[in-house]
């Protein structure tokens, strides 16, 4: 299978993954028709287990390096597929809430806070499970990154001030996801064998841990979406018989936000095996910068914000650049 040799090609993935991650949301704002979230979610749940096969059957399955991805998955104990199959369990409803948020609050919004706080939690509890990288330079690059979760919050209460039409729903949402975010890494790191290029039995590979990561989001899908479906957040109940009827070019948009989220994610898992799963996960977080600047500067969600409001949010994103910066240099 395909690995990674060096700690920079790592970085270079994980900045592949944090424009994944802070960029397959757009994929809701490019939809028709009134085409809603509970909808599009079916899709984007589909495009990452199709997604998760393909690169498992050809990278994850070439080369001297590993184990291919059917004798690594047969030979599989239990227990490690149950620990990626609570991961995709546990994303899932953080994902799921975090879509919720997204609706009533904004991209600049959701993510900042939700995934800002799923960067601090994360970090903390993969660096417990596997202590690798320097804790101080960690810590403060998690102080800073805590720093603009503030400055974000303050934000959107200016923002909720000037008849933005946004309640605080959005914000507590974001939180619950972010809480909810940090932890479904550690159930999928711990599934894995440590050292990439030598196998350990009962363990998983990467590629089989993503796409049983991704079988467990689809299986949760039937139940929180379906809630979900039935008690949005924002709007009418939708049904089934709404989504078969939806058209090819909604569809296919869902399947590919789907797709670019789980190429970040198995960059991700591919890059931590060098990184550790702290930093690797940490910098992946890194999404939350993308995903502001979309909200920001293309779909002008803080438009009409009161004055001072643009300094605030510039001030968050260097605070979220230096304490990227920091978590790289850990290592």
């Amino acid at each position: 299978m395909f690995i990674l040799t060096s700690y920079s090609s790592a970085v270079f993935f994980c900045v592949i993954t944090m424009f994944c991650w802070g960029s397959w949301a757009n994929a809701t704002k490019l939809t028709k028709d009134g085409w809603r979230f509970e909808l599009f979610y079916w899709d984007y749940v589909w495009g990452i287990l199709i997604c998760s096969l393909i690169l498992a059957l050809t990278l994850g399955s070439t080369g001297s390096e590993g184990r291919d991805f059917l004798t690594d998955l047969f030979q599989a104990d239990r227990s490690n597929i149950t620990s990626a199959l609570l991961g995709g369990i546990v994303f899932n409803a953080a994902n799921i809430l975090l879509g919720a948020a997204i609706s009533i609050a904004g991209m600049s919004v959701a993510f900042p806070v939700g995934i800002g706080l799923a960067l601090v939690i994360g970090v903390v509890i993969n660096y417990l499970d596997n202590p690798v990288g320097d804790s101080m330079l960690l810590s403060i690059g998690v102080v800073s990154v805590s720093a603009a979760i503030l400055l974000n919050a303050f934000a959107y209460r200016r923002m909720s001030t000037v008849g933005s039409g946004v309640t605080g729903m959005g914000l507590l949402l974001s939180v619950i996801s972010g809480s909810m975010m940090g932890l479904f890494y550690r159930y999928v790191a711990g599934s894995m064998f440590a050292d990439f290029s030598v196998p350990e039995t009962g363990k998983l590979s990467p590629y089989t841990a993503v796409v049983v990561f991704a079988v467990g989001i689809v299986l949760s899908n039937f139940i929180f979406n379906s809630i979900l479906m039935a008690r949005p957040a924002v709007g009418k109940p939708v049904t089934y018989n709404q989504y078969f009827s939806g058209s090819a070019r909604n569809h296919l948009i869902g399947m590919m936000g789907g797709v670019v989220w789980c190429v970040g994610m198995s960059f991700n898992i591919l890059a931590s095996g060098l990184a550790g799963p702290a930093i690797s996960y940490g910098l992946g977080q890194g999404a939350t910068v993308i995903a502001a600047l979309w909200g920001i500067l293309i779909w002008k969600e803080f438009s009409g914000a009161p004055k001072g409001t643009n300094k605030i949010l510039a001030i968050m994103i260097l605070c979220y650049l230096a304490g990227l910066a920091l978590i790289i240099l850990a290592r």
